[in-house]
This record gives C-alpha cells, structure tokens and sequence, in this order.
C-alpha cells in the first residue's frame, strides 16, 4: 500500500528521534571508555574526545593489581548466580499460591507482601536485625535479607494468573498435583516473567554495594562493587594496589576504568533475555 504524507512524515520524524535517542545513550558509554583508555595529557587537553589517538591501558592494569580484586569478583559472581536463582525459586513458590484464588490465604499473605513496599524498619533496625542472625561477615549477607522484592513478586504472580485455568484443571483430571503443575505447566509458559525477574535481580546483585558497607568489614568478603568504590573515593588509592612499584596513574583514569569494569559483565547478560525483557513487564503488569 502506499502511504500517506502523514505517514512517511511521521516515520521520519519517528527515526529521527530514535536515531538521536541511542545517540544519547551511546555518547556516555563510548566517552567513558575512550577517557578509560587515554592518556592523562591528551584527557587534558581534549576533554570532549571520544577515541584516543594513543591507547594507555594503566588505569586498568592499576585496578587489576588491586589487592583481592579477583576474589572480589568471585563473591560478586557467587552473589549474582546464587542470589538470583535462590531468589527465582522463593519467589516461584510463593507468587503461584497468590495466583491460585482458591488459596484461602492469598489476600492476607498477599497484603503482607505488598505493605513492606511502604514501610520498612529502616537502617538501623534492619542492621540490629542482621547482627542477631548472625549474618554480619558472612557471604549470606548478600543473598538472605534480598530473598523475595515485592514488585517482582506481584509481576511474576500476575503472570501467573495470565495462564487459562482450563490447562490447569485437565491436568488435575489426569491426576496432576500443585508441583506438577507448576513445573510442567506454569513454568514452561512464564519463561518471560521468569526472564524478567532474573533480569532485574541479577543487576540488582551485581551492582549493589551499599550491604557490603553496613554489614561487613572483612575486604576479603567484599564485592567487586565496593572494592572499586573504596579504590575511587579513597584519598590514598596507592595503598590499595598490590604492586608497590607501580606509579599510581591519575584518578581521572582510574574512575572511568573502574565504570567499565564493573559495566561491561552485565551488559553481555541483557541480550540473552531481551527478547522476553518488555513481554514479561508488559503482561505481568496488565492484572492486579
């Protein structure tokens, strides 16, 4: 069909503003990798650059000298897998009874759920709360008090209530029980919900630093995250490396290398979930 003047007016216009719109997210990525990657002389004397004529890799041989700065990203790694499947399987197991409106406790375990979204005890209690479990120091601390986010619980229940109640009662005719069904069944049709949530979950670990600050002070349980955070905010960011005999390169370098350290692992994530990514928000949020 041919199109209108309208509308080929509207697709330019629409490009356009596409095209300018990646370039705004794009521009700070490719400035801070450029800047991560020149010298301090030509930083200086071109501040809007975006690829260097002369590529100077010190800020991150500095950062990968680091003292435990490999441990690090093994607890960083460790949190990240094991939180989000730990927290994929509570949150399965409890959003799919909220989902049944036969459960005679759904709208009060459901209300439970949803009032922590308002209201909370605060840092100071949830502190007192995590040194009496004895979870201070401990790699746990990173995975226990993050077990169930009540808006991922409520997408992944709305999604589960998206599922034609006829599959699930011409399971139970054939002599399905609730397990059954939810792992032959409501699993294998929420893959983008489930995508989703372990989307959000996994950046959520792997960019969280602020835990490690209140809950541990061992560097040796440290993640990644607060390592380079220490490393860009301390006012002595030599003491921090484990080659003494390495020059210290400027802080201009080191902070925009730890950006892209801490950036690119879970950029290479997003494009093996993209494609349940906007389905699995879109429709677990339709319902309430």
């Amino acid at each position: 069909m041919k199109k209108s003047r309208g509308e080929i007016t509207f697709q330019i216009i629409n490009t356009v503003f596409m095209v300018l719109v990646c370039a705004a997210m794009l521009y700070p990525m490719l400035y801070v990798l450029g800047h991560s990657l020149m010298g301090d002389a030509e930083r200086a004397l071109n501040p809007l650059r975006l690829f260097p004529h002369k590529l100077d890799a010190t800020g991150y041989k500095y950062i990968f000298t680091a003292k435990n700065i490999w441990r690090s990203y093994g607890i960083t790694l460790f949190r990240t897998v094991a939180g989000t499947l730990i927290t994929l399987a509570i949150s399965t197991l409890l959003a799919y009874p909220l989902s049944r409106r036969d459960y005679p406790l759904r709208k009060v375990l459901t209300f439970v759920v949803t009032f922590t979204m308002w209201f909370s005890g605060g840092m100071i209690a949830n502190f007192l709360l995590i040194r009496s479990l004895g979870l201070t120091n401990s790699y746990w601390v990173y995975i226990f008090p993050h077990l169930i986010d009540p808006f991922h619980l409520i997408i992944l229940r709305n999604f589960f209530m998206q599922i034609p109640e006829s599959l699930e009662d011409s399971a139970r005719i054939d002599g399905a029980n609730d397990f059954v069904i939810l792992t032959r069944i409501t699993l294998p049709l929420s893959k983008a919900a489930i995508a989703t949530i372990a989307l959000f979950t996994a950046v959520f670990h792997w960019n969280t630093w602020w835990d490690a600050m209140l809950y541990v002070s061992k560097r040796e349980l440290w993640p990644v995250q607060y390592l380079l955070q220490q490393i860009i905010a301390s006012a002595n960011v030599f003491d921090l490396s484990a080659n003494s005999n390495m020059v210290r390169p400027p802080a201009e370098a080191i902070r925009m290398a730890c950006i892209i350290v801490v950036t690119i692992p879970i950029l290479c994530v997003y494009p093996f979930v993209q494609k349940y990514f906007v389905k699995g928000v879109m429709i677990g949020s339709v319902k309430g």
